[in-house]
């Protein structure tokens, strides 16, 4: 990631405001930088959505595509995740840099989707052991530092079978006639840095510079933590991980809140609703 050179009187005085729950920038501790999400940015795909947060710009698309499910779980699609940061989002991501950082991105999120708290991957299968949908999540980092919301729509599948038992799949022709993947319970990952004796949410580059360990939480909208991460050199005690989940359940539901209604806002426009675009 991206860093800032900070001289010790600069992180004394960012520590003593985030003390007083004051951050340089005039949030409180809990407090996030102004959000913009759109959706339906890229034309050929299933979904696909844009996000920025402060010099953070993140890019992601969703195809779905047909296939096996695993044998493990017979009865359930699943989701691939693919990250790329891109190399003009900051000199650490050139060349093996961003590749180790984009493998790490896309293990925790298959491990934050990968249970029965976030998505519904019963929903995905279309005849069990046999056919599925796959869900091809690409994530581009374009911009700052590295929370994906997309909404994925899927092709309505109707199975059919002859009097001699085998299985023809037939999809419809129609690109409105889908089914759209509840995201209901997607969750959302709150990143809270501890500094000093307290912790904020949304660090900026010189908040991060004053921090030795940050704890990245996975939070749905009823507030249940489906992943805990420790990331950062430093070490934290278990009364701070309780206090900062606990703040993550607490931010993590007033986000929620806030992206659903924005996001059922802007589907009840309908065809009417202005799009800019990926590169608008």
């Amino acid at each position: 990631m991206a860093s800032v050179a900070l001289s010790e009187a600069e992180k004394v005085y960012i520590m003593h405001g985030v003390q007083e729950d004051l951050r340089v920038d005039g949030r409180g501790c809990e407090d996030y930088r102004c959000v913009e999400v759109e959706t339906d940015v890229v034309s050929n795909t299933s979904g696909s959505a844009r996000v920025k947060l402060g010099h953070t710009d993140i890019l992601v698309g969703v195809k779905a595509e047909m296939g096996t499910p695993k044998l493990e779980k017979p009865n359930e699609g699943y989701l691939e995740f693919f990250v790329d940061c891109s190399a003009n989002a900051t000199p650490d991501f050139e060349g093996r840099g961003g590749d180790d950082l984009g493998t790490e991105i896309a293990n925790t999120l298959y491990r934050i989707f990968n249970n029965k708290s976030s998505v519904d991957l019963k929903t995905l299968c279309i005849s069990p052991r046999e056919h599925c949908w796959v869900l091809y999540v690409d994530v581009l980092v374009i911009n700052g530092n590295f929370n994906c919301a997309s909404v994925s729509r899927i092709p309505r599948v109707r199975v059919l079978e002859d009097e001699e038992g085998s299985k023809d799949i037939e999809l419809s022709d129609d690109p409105y006639d889908c089914i759209r993947l509840s995201v209901e319970n997607v969750p959302c990952i709150v990143t809270l840095c501890k500094i000093g004796c307290r912790h904020v949410v949304d660090a900026t580059l010189q908040e991060e510079a004053c921090s030795l360990a940050s704890l990245l939480v996975s939070v749905t909208s009823k507030g249940v933590v489906t992943c805990l991460r420790k990331v950062g050199k430093g070490s934290l005690d278990p009364e701070s991980i309780f206090e900062m989940m606990e703040t993550s359940k607490r931010v993590g539901k007033v986000l929620h809140a806030s992206l659903q209604s924005i996001l059922h806002k802007e589907e009840s426009l309908g065809p009417k609703r202005q799009k800019v675009g990926f590169l608008g």
